[in-house]
């Protein structure tokens, strides 16, 4: 059992025969009345996102998720193809399964799978990688007069909205956890 004080972005909990993430929380102590914990919650099994609140102090169970280092070989129609590092066993995952960071997947790149019970809830990408630009158009001076961004397709097929001056060939560093552009990387 955890408290809501002990909350952290990124932990895995049980609520009502579910496996939640939290991915932020905040603590309120509003002048009248309790104090309490609002909470944005990923379930990981079917990646929706939703708002909850919680009593300050209330005991939750927590989920117990492991994690195995494994490399993503290739994919394959709507197969993903990932093996273990240390016992070389291959697993095959669903387009489903994977998510949202099938868009950021690249071939030989290590990931986490996470576990709970032996079934698996996710694929855990770092949370930025650097990829190379495979489309976009060219970006022209004096569209605007503070900046502006224009979309670019990533190798691994994800688009991302970046600056003008970004050109084909050029690798730039993504957060995926929100699929925004970060900086380009020399």
């Amino acid at each position: 059992m955890i408290s809501t004080a002990d909350f952290k972005n990124g932990l895995t909990i049980e609520l009502d025969g579910q496996v939640y993430c939290i991915l932020e929380f905040q603590h309120v102590k509003p002048g009248k009345g309790g104090a309490f914990v609002r909470t944005r919650l990923r379930n990981v099994r079917t990646g929706n996102v939703f708002e909850k609140t919680f009593r300050a102090g209330a005991k939750l169970e927590a989920a117990h998720v492991q994690r195995r280092k494994m490399q993503f070989l290739y994919r394959s129609d709507d197969e993903y193809y990932f093996m273990d590092m240390q016992s070389f066993d291959q697993l095959e995952l669903t387009s489903e399964q994977m998510g949202e960071a099938r868009l950021y997947l690249k071939e030989n790149e290590d990931v986490d799978i996470a576990q709970h019970e032996g079934e698996v809830i996710g694929v855990e990408l770092p949370v930025a990688v650097v990829r190379t630009v495979a489309q976009t158009d060219p970006g022209i001076r004096g569209d605007t007069a503070q900046g502006g961004s224009k979309p670019a397709v990533i190798e691994s097929g994800a688009t991302v909205q970046v600056p003008l001056f970004i050109n084909i060939g050029d690798s730039i560093k993504v957060d995926t956890r929100s699929g925004e552009y970060l900086e380009r990387v020399s």
